[in-house]
């Protein structure tokens, strides 16, 4: 029988980080979950007591407990990062660039020291569409990142950073790596921030600032006209959660994934606008007329954030399948829920 790997992934316990642990589990790998619970506080997950499943509630600065944890690990999904919505990122700015960086360095320092001395083969790292915020011209490519002009948000510059720290860790120690970058994840399981600040929008207050659950939720506690973030013109790859995982985890085991770089995302492009048409058309019904009014935009709402997806499809076999109808259809009943539940 194949001795099944195990892998840690940092920030088990965060949205993208639920999907992707469902997913090494359900293809036999043993887990190591770390996460310090910052974003959510407590939650409770489906497959708490898997038996190939072990949690430690810790914080990826301590680079001596990284150090024990990768020490027989035989992968790292470095995903640990402070994260949120697009008012998260402008209220934090520089507590998301301060933090993420001491949280990568440490992530880097104990995996270059497990590959030295134990049997880590390779990390792979969570980056960030965001990278890719000052780009002039679309679908972004592998490799455009390196060429367009730095982003302007602190988080996305952080992002990019994280992708410096890969291919420097290479460069200098010769540690394995892949890069790859979400775009837009869709899904369920992502609760209120402890730390989200709530903002107005119209009548509804609201800690998300995800445009998906924030759309739902002022759908769904009858907001009309509908309140948008500046004129619904901009244009976004939303993919969903289990979608993901499944290419994060394909470019874990692949070998022609080592020490390169992918966009995993959905092909479709949806205007902001497009996505509040069909969440009303979904909840209220065809025959209740879409109505929506215009809110100043923030000053990072990037206009157009438009993937190449060819290079994870030739390479990885890998593509995102799940149509955001389908999406919409799981995350409305599931966000009603969470709404009369309180955790949004």
């Amino acid at each position: 029988m194949t001795k099944s790997l195990k892998t840690l992934v940092s920030g088990s316990a965060g949205f993208i980080g639920g999907y992707v642990v469902e997913e090494l589990l359900n293809r036999g790998h043993e887990v190591v979950g770390i996460d310090n619970y910052s974003k959510y506080g407590k939650v409770v997950k489906s497959y708490d007591d898997h038996p190939r499943y072990h949690f430690v509630e810790g914080d990826v600065r301590d680079t001596k407990l990284m150090n024990e944890l990768l020490a027989d690990c035989d992968h790292f999904i470095a995903g640990a990062a402070l994260i949120g919505g697009i008012s998260y990122f402008h209220t934090y700015a520089y507590d998301l660039l301060a933090a993420n960086e001491r949280i990568i360095a440490s992530s880097c320092d104990a995996a270059i020291n497990a590959h030295a001395n134990g049997r880590l083969q390779k990390v792979t790292y969570l980056s960030s569409s965001m990278v890719f915020e000052s780009t002039t011209h679309w679908p972004s490519a592998e490799g455009d990142e390196r060429k367009v002009p730095p982003p302007l948000s602190s988080y996305g510059f952080q992002k990019l950073a994280v992708e410096y720290f890969a291919r420097a860790a290479w460069d200098q120690y010769r540690l394995p790596y892949t890069i790859l970058r979400p775009f837009n994840c869709v899904g369920i399981g992502e609760s209120r921030a402890v730390g989200d600040v709530e903002i107005e929008s119209g009548n509804v207050k609201l800690a998300m600032s995800h445009v998906v659950p924030d759309l739902v939720q002022k759908v769904l506690k009858g907001q009309d006209p509908l309140h948008i973030l500046g004129k619904g013109e901009q244009v976004r790859h939303y993919t969903y959660g289990a979608d993901l995982a499944r290419g994060i985890v394909d470019a874990v085991q692949s070998e022609a994934a080592t020490n390169n770089d992918f966009n995993l995302s959905t092909a479709e492009s949806t205007t902001v606008l497009d996505l509040a048409h069909m969440i009303w058309a979904k909840i209220n019904g065809p025959e209740v007329p879409f109505r929506y009014v215009s809110d100043p935009a923030f000053e990072f709402d990037v206009a157009k954030r438009v993937p190449s997806v060819e290079k994870a499809r030739r390479v990885l076999g890998y593509e995102a399948t799940t149509s955001l109808s389908e999406m919409l259809d799981e995350v409305i009943p599931w966000i009603k829920q969470a709404i009369e539940d309180g955790s949004i």
